[in-house]
């Protein structure tokens, strides 16, 4: 029986082929090789000081779990205000059929910002990936559920020679394991299950132990307000992606003033502990 994240991805590849269809990958290494270089976004996660607690911010329109969220008309807009507050990373969904993303928020929000962007989508093939760097990404995503052990390996590896880093994201102890063995220095931890959209924000606590030691860690998912990202840095997390919470605040910019002062809090507190 399909998952979730299986139907997911067949939509993900039709829609992909279509696309390579109109831009070949030779044209699409050709656009990326004509890019300023990425930014890093492992700096900008590694934060200021060992006490801070880095947002990454969503440009979120819809999910499969909760269906429409917010209405977007400028996603470069909402980027620059998650910037004033703070931010240290733009996540930018592009997937269209069930997020109802799309390259052209990628492109807009590249080009009104100064930080790093991701390019939030699920990547199966080395075109995607070649494809975030001609539009501007810092950052792909790259899940380990959906990829097996060489691929994983090869995609981690073209990131770094595109300049660009990984979230690798994961969200069982064998899959942290996995994204130690290909040397992941961002590793996320999801806390939704991708097979079943169900949420359980004590999982990134239960995995923080298994999470590498000489990688950013990130808490994902299931952010409601500056009380879970107090949670999820109290477990250990040195960065939060939150989507949901800050395109449904109306405030972005003070929501992601007030999730860093309430992650910051409750870092110190965790350093102070450990």
């Amino acid at each position: 029986m399909a998952t979730v994240l299986d139907e997911i991805i067949e939509g993900v590849r039709e829609d992909m082929l279509q696309r390579m269809e109109q831009t070949p990958l030779d044209e699409m290494k050709k656009r990326a090789r004509q890019q300023k270089p990425a930014l890093d976004a492992l700096a900008a996660l590694c934060g200021a000081s060992p006490e801070t607690v880095e947002i990454i911010s969503e440009v979120k329109r819809s999910s499969p779990s909760k269906g429409e969220l917010a209405d977007i008309p400028s996603p470069a807009d909402l980027a620059a205000s998650y910037e004033a507050g703070g931010a240290a990373v733009i996540s930018v969904l592009t997937e269209q059929r069930r997020f109802k993303g799309s390259l052209a928020d990628l492109a807009a929000v590249r080009e009104r910002v100064n930080i790093p962007v991701l390019r939030k989508d699920f990547t199966v093939d080395e075109y995607q990936i070649w494809e975030a760097r001609a539009f501007g990404a810092d950052l792909v995503l790259l899940i380990v559920a959906a990829l097996d052990d060489e691929t994983l390996k090869r995609f981690l590896d073209l990131t770094h020679q595109l300049g660009m880093n990984a979230l690798v994201e994961t969200h069982t102890v064998e899959e942290i394991e996995r994204a130690k063995a290909v040397g992941a220095k961002i590793v996320g931890v999801n806390v939704r299950n991708l097979k079943t959209l169900e949420v359980n924000n004590g999982h990134f606590g239960e995995l923080a132990a298994h999470l590498p030691a000489d990688a950013v860690t990130v808490a994902e998912s299931g952010v409601a307000g500056a009380q879970d990202v107090a949670a999820y840095a109290a477990a250990g997390a040195q960065a939060v992606l939150v989507g949901e919470a800050l395109v449904k605040s109306g405030e972005p910019t003070r929501s992601v003033r007030d999730f860093r002062e309430a992650g910051a809090a409750a870092r110190a507190e965790f350093l102070n502990r450990n």
